[in-house]
């Protein structure tokens, strides 16, 4: 590691992404990003960990294999040192670890020659994580006790001598090939006729981690033949590791892509990442290669004095009525952030839609006093209206269906309205989801709310009808079928856990 110079006072962090999956970036690696103004990435990178960067960070695509040109590495340098001395803190992120096989060497020169500081970044290589992902244990004690990483291409210029198959052909352990595809035939032909076995056990493992990942076994003789690149049919395509030994005929556990109803699906989610964690999180355990589309975005309102008005006589309300976990945080963060504290709601009975809403009161130790059997906005008004109390104060969206207070209004309740968070649409949609869409590549689209499915027409039209959408409810449901799009599964109980529970049913038939 360097240290920056006093005259500039930009930065570089090169970090490992790791092999694929979002979550197997290290926490130092998220926060680098968090908090980067520029991302150059590279080919091997998931899209989908750039979710972690900040909204203030310029992203930079370095190339993607079999989609245009690959950046040279000169470039790559220069782009590096210029960015940095503009004062900005830079990340350069490449897939697995930046110091396996990445060409961190050359950039660290560069910076070290423009006396640019700079940090390196550690992350979970491919060969790695084969062990947990593929089921194989690259070390094993009655096999191997040691592990060559080995890549498939030498530099033509490099200096010192070329790879040693005879030796490699003898090492006691565990050999690791990287970026092996197109010259599998020389690699291995040098590991026989340097005296391997040619029946020596070889895993091929594609993808590890991502959830396409592939996992081929092969003895080391046909591995050539596994690997051509002109064969049409089960073509294996690069990024791929080769694990050579006999560990590659052991399996540990249960890989974690055997017998997952999602496997291999790719699904979006229309709201906001940071409003649907738990349940992109189930959807990828569940196998799946979740993306994130928000078709509406959430944001405080610009004027408060109504909402503080009614949380200053809360007292003469029997009810304060929330039909989503956003009207709950929203309202709540403007109760405190008004000097209040939670003992402000003791005088008033807390209803809820259904149980997400629930979830999020109990954040604040909050118990609901109601949530009906059937989580939709007219069966809470029933149950309001069954309660005991008539006066209600409803927290809301800035727009929202109006079912709530016309019911209790002809019970004759009193019913008074604060809106408390703007709910907008979202109208650039993102690059990557619309090109897979229109490509016929994405199989799911969660529908969550009427006005999702509303933005969601107006952003992709005609390409709905390239995948099949996923509904939470019948009221949703019934929005989509007016707009011509109608679900090809409704959730049977109006919760995000059993909207993938659905999925994962229609997805395995």
């Amino acid at each position: 590691m360097t240290s920056p110079s006093e005259d500039i006072p930009g930065y570089v962090y090169l970090v490992g992404a790791g092999p694929g999956d979002p979550s197997l970036i290290t926490m130092r690696g998220f926060m680098c990003l968090r908090f980067a103004d520029v991302v150059l990435y590279d080919a091997l990178v998931n899209p989908q960990i750039l979710q972690y960067c900040g909204p203030q960070a310029e992203l930079i695509s370095l190339g993607r294999h079999g989609r245009g040109a690959i950046v040279p590495q000169g470039e790559i340098n220069q782009m590096l040192v210029d960015h940095a001395r503009q004062g900005k803190k830079v990340v350069r992120l490449k897939g697995g670890d930046p110091s396996i096989f990445a060409r961190i060497g050359e950039e660290t020169d560069a910076l070290d020659a423009a006396a640019v500081g700079y940090s390196i970044v550690p992350g979970i290589t491919a060969s790695l994580a084969a062990g947990s992902y593929a089921g194989i244990p690259l070390t094993h004690r009655e096999h191997s006790s040691a592990v060559a990483l080995i890549t498939g291409h030498e530099a033509s210029d490099k200096v010192s001598p070329p790879i040693d198959y005879r030796k490699l052909a003898h090492f006691p352990g565990t050999l690791v090939f990287y970026m092996g595809v197109t010259t599998a035939r020389t690699w291995s032909k040098g590991l026989i006729e340097g005296g391997m076995r040619p029946d020596t056990p070889v895993a091929l493992v594609r993808r590890c981690s991502w959830p396409n990942q592939l996992v081929r076994r092969c003895a080391l003789a046909d591995v050539a033949d596994v690997l051509d690149q002109r064969r049409t049919k089960d073509k294996i395509r690069p990024p791929v590791i080769a694990i050579v030994g006999e560990v590659a005929n052991e399996e540990i556990g249960i890989a974690p892509y055997i017998d997952k109803p999602l496997q291999g699906a790719r699904v979006v989610v229309t709201r906001p990442r940071e409003l649907a964690d738990e349940f992109c999180f189930n959807l990828e355990h569940m196998g799946a290669e979740v993306l994130t589309q928000p078709t509406i975005e959430i944001a405080p309102i610009a004027d408060y004095s109504e909402v503080d008005r009614a949380l200053s006589r809360l007292e003469e309300f029997d009810w304060l009525v929330f039909s989503s976990s956003n009207g709950v945080e929203h309202l709540i963060s403007r109760l405190l952030e008004s000097g209040k504290d939670l003992r402000a709601l003791a005088a008033v009975q807390l209803a809820v839609v259904g149980p997400g809403t629930a979830k999020t009161l109990a954040k604040y130790h909050l118990k609901a006093d109601l949530q009906p059997e059937e989580f939709r906005g007219e069966a809470l008004a029933e149950a309001l209206v069954e309660a005991d109390g008539d006066r209600y104060l409803l927290a809301r969206a800035s727009r929202g269906r109006d079912v709530m207070v016309r019911r209790l209004s002809e019970a004759g309740g009193h019913v008074e309205e604060i809106v408390v968070y703007e709910s907008r649409d979202v109208m650039q949609p993102d690059e990557e989801v619309a090109k897979r869409l229109a490509a016929g590549e994405i199989d799911w689209i969660t529908v969550t709310s009427s006005a999702i499915a509303r933005s969601l027409v107006d952003m992709f039209g005609e390409d709905l009808h390239k995948t099949q959408l996923a509904s939470i409810s019948p009221i949703t449901s019934e929005t989509l079928r007016e707009l011509g799009y109608p679900p090809a599964v409704e959730a049977a109980v109006h919760t995000m856990q059993d909207l993938a529970t659905a999925i994962g049913q229609k997805h395995s038939e």
